[in-house]
C-alpha cells in the first residue's frame, strides 16, 4: 500500500480535470462533489466556501476520498483516501490558482462577497493509481 503519487498520478492531477470528493454527510451517506484540484508535493489540496455541505461534513468526519479520472481515457484513474486539515491561510491564494489553471483567469471570478475560503489538504492514507496500460493488459 503507498501513500505516495507515482509520477503519472502526479500528471493527471497537474491538469484542468475536475475531481471528485466524497464525504460523509450528517446521516452517514456518502456525498460527492466535483471540485477543482492540484497538489503540495504528493498532496492532494481543494478549496471551497465556507458554509457549504463539504466543508460541514468534512468538520464533522474529516475523511475523505478522491477520484480522479483522465477525459481523454476512463481507464487512467487516480484513488486517493485518507483524512484532511482545512486553514484560511493562503485559501484566497489558492482558488485564484486553481482559477488559473481550470479557467485561465488570474482571479476567482465567482467570489462572492464576504465568502470565506476554506483550503483542504488531503493527508494520504491510500492511493489507488490504475494506469490504462494496466488496465487494457488485465482484461486480456
Amino acid at each position: 500500500m503507498s501513500t505516495a503519487l507515482t509520477q503519472a498520478a502526479r500528471d493527471l492531477v497537474d491538469r484542468p480535470i475536475i475531481a471528485t470528493v466524497a464525504t460523509v454527510d450528517h446521516q452517514g451517506r456518502p456525498q460527492l462533489t466535483p471540485v477543482w484540484i492540484d497538489r503540495d508535493g504528493d498532496q492532494l489540496v481543494f478549496n471551497t466556501a465556507k458554509g457549504r455541505a463539504k466543508q460541514a461534513n468534512l468538520d464533522r468526519d474529516p475523511h475523505v476520498a478522491v477520484a480522479v479520472v483522465d477525459p481523454d481515457d476512463a481507464f487512467n484513474v487516480l484513488v486517493v483516501r485518507g483524512t484532511v486539515d482545512a486553514t484560511r491561510e493562503g485559501a484566497d491564494t489558492h482558488v485564484d490558482q486553481l482559477a488559473k489553471k481550470y479557467l485561465g483567469v488570474d482571479e476567482y471570478p465567482m467570489r462572492q462577497a464576504g465568502e470565506v475560503r476554506l483550503k483542504y489538504l488531503v493527508h494520504t492514507e491510500r492511493v489507488v493509481m490504475q494506469p490504462a496500460d494496466q488496465a487494457s493488459s488485465a482484461g486480456s
